[in-house]
Formats: C-alpha cells, structure tokens, sequence
C-alpha cells in the first residue's frame, strides 16, 4: 500500500553575489553559478566563534582572486622563498570541469 502525503519542500533558485548583488543564475535562465569565501574560526583565534559565508558570482570570484595573488606577490616578493606567479593560485588539482 502507498502512502502519499504532500510535502512542501524549500528550494534555492538563485543565489545573488553579496559583492555585486547581481543573480548568478542569470535571472533563473541556468541553475546558480557562484564561488564561495567562507571561514568559521574556532579556540585559539581573535575571532573565536564566528563565522563567515559570502556567495561570489563569477565575476566578483576572479576579481578577489586576483587581489588575492596581488597580496601575496606583496608579501613574497622581498622573502628568502622569493615570490613565482602560480597560474594555478588556488584551483583544486584533478577537479574535472565536467560534471553529471
């Protein structure tokens, strides 16, 4: 015997760039296409307890990405390790493009 009982069940359809606050599903024309920034900082941190989740569209992503390369060239630069641009800088290795 089947039991069937209506469910009501919350969906995310969008996801809006909290630098920008544009859509990053192009207005509900593909599923939302966003990078993340988060962190929760736990004992022995300045900010033990708290924590942080920002949703980047594509744009914004690569934008602080590439702030992100420019702060380490800085802070490299003049370093005994010295600083050699990665173009790789921060990609997850052997993640394949092409999902299911």
């Amino acid at each position: 015997m089947k039991v069937i009982t209506r469910k009501e069940v919350d969906v995310v359809t969008d996801v809006c760039c909290d630098i920008c606050d544009e859509s990053t599903s192009k207005h509900g024309r593909h599923s939302p296409q966003f990078g993340m920034l988060q962190a929760q900082w736990g004992y022995g941190s300045s900010h033990d307890g708290e924590a942080f989740e920002l949703h980047l569209c594509e744009s914004c992503f690569f934008q602080a990405l590439t702030n992100l390369q420019e702060q380490r060239r800085g802070e490299l630069m003049f370093s005994e390790q010295g600083f050699e641009p990665d173009p790789d800088f921060g990609r997850v290795q052997g993640h394949s493009q092409e999902l299911i």
